[in-house]
């Protein structure tokens, strides 16, 4: 995947060079600074509620470098995880990025939006 110049440039500053791909129990991966998922897993506790966050947090993540043309190699059980199959969507969502399959970002937003509208007028 080819993360855009300008999202690249935020990535790799505050990332100091380094990056965390995991896969998020959304349905997408989570691209960050390893700084922010420290941070994120350090919240984490040995209860039981917490164990399939963990899996996800520290066992479903990688640490993949950009090359110099700007891509970023996702690993095949990551790909696979999140669906991802040929057409990627790359979100900013504060301080992380969202990797979404195109397909099933769309199929999500649908969802949520069907939730969220429901009843509305």
């Amino acid at each position: 995947m080819t993360v855009p110049t300008r999202y690249r440039e935020a990535l790799l500053s505050d990332a100091g060079g380094e990056l965390v791909l995991l896969e998020s129990d959304n349905g997408c991966l989570l691209l960050m600074a390893p700084s922010l998922w420290a941070e994120r897993v350090g919240g984490l506790t040995d209860n039981e509620s917490d164990e399939e966050r963990r899996r996800f947090w520290m066992g479903l993540s990688d640490r993949p470098e950009i090359d110099g043309a700007g891509r970023v190699l996702i690993n095949p059980v990551l790909r696979e995880g999140a669906g991802i199959s040929r057409e990627v969507m790359l979100l900013g969502v504060g301080p992380h990025f969202e990797i979404w399959d195109a397909a099933r970002l769309t199929a999500h937003k649908e969802a949520v939006r069907s939730r969220k509208f429901r009843g509305a007028v």
